[in-house]
């Protein structure tokens, strides 16, 4: 999974919403097919059909603020402002802190709901990047002449 989400959400897939005018449906449903983890797990719940019927009326920004909420339980947009003809959207962890203290990923679209699902892939893809240790793990093998004692002083 997680080869396939760098490798078809990261570059493509984020390429993509980059370069789409408006969201549609099938860019909705490829965002949803390439990153999201949890929405195939809890099958029929009431949360991924909550997020399909903002799918099925087109409710784009409803829908990407559903699937975040799903999906990064941990973060919280952080900010949405709209400046010169685009859409900056901040996701944090850590909402209550100052600007210059938090770790916010950022993304920006003339379309919201493209620089939310924008923000989203981006901490998807950094949450993968944060997971897999920089360095091997190596279990250690214990030595054969190696026995615990306990060293306690009672007097």
């Amino acid at each position: 999974m997680t080869a396939a989400l760098r490798r078809l959400s990261r570059p493509s897939l984020n390429q993509r919403l980059r370069a789409a005018p408006v969201m549609t449906r099938s860019l909705m449903l490829d965002v949803i097919d390439h990153t999201c983890r949890r929405f195939p797990s809890l099958g029929q719940s009431e949360r991924t059909a909550r997020v399909m019927r903002f799918v099925d009326a087109e409710a784009w920004t409803d829908a990407a603020l559903a699937l975040m909420e799903l999906e990064l339980p941990l973060w919280q947009v952080r900010r949405i402002a709209y400046d010169e003809g685009e859409w900056h959207c901040a996701l944090s962890r850590e909402r209550e802190l100052p600007d210059w203290l938090d770790a916010a990923v950022e993304a920006r679209h003339a379309d919201l709901a493209l620089a939310l699902l924008s923000a989203f892939i981006e901490v998807k893809a950094l949450a993968v990047e944060v997971s897999r240790p920089s360095v091997p793990t190596v279990r250690p093998t214990l030595d054969a002449l190696y026995e615990p004692v306990a060293c306690e002083n009672f007097s």
